[in-house]
């Protein structure tokens, strides 16, 4: 009998607050040092959480939120932390 498979998407286990600090914090640490694996994170968050919403928040329209966090996208450093106020959170830089 062959094996089925479903598609996985994590934006439907993005539910709660600590869930999604807790993905945002194992992306950070496994990111290869180029913000890709931040910037697909924060893509994946945006996703689970309203788009909108969250643009509106950030101060950022919707289409470039979508712009800056697509695969293309680079978003700037002011842009992520944007981003991470609206979603609640605060950056913090530890030793």
């Amino acid at each position: 009998m062959p094996e089925e498979f479903t598609r996985w998407d994590v934006t439907e286990r993005l539910q709660s607050k600590e869930e999604v600090t807790l993905y945002l914090e194992a992306c950070t640490e496994e990111d290869p040092g180029d913000g890709s694996l931040v910037r697909a994170a924060l893509s994946d968050i945006a996703r689970a959480q309203n788009m909108s919403q969250l643009a509106r928040e950030a101060g950022l329209t919707r289409e470039g939120l979508y712009k800056a966090l697509s695969e293309s996208g680079n978003p700037s450093f002011a842009t992520v932390l944007k981003i991470t106020r609206a979603l609640g959170m605060r950056l913090r830089i530890t030793a």
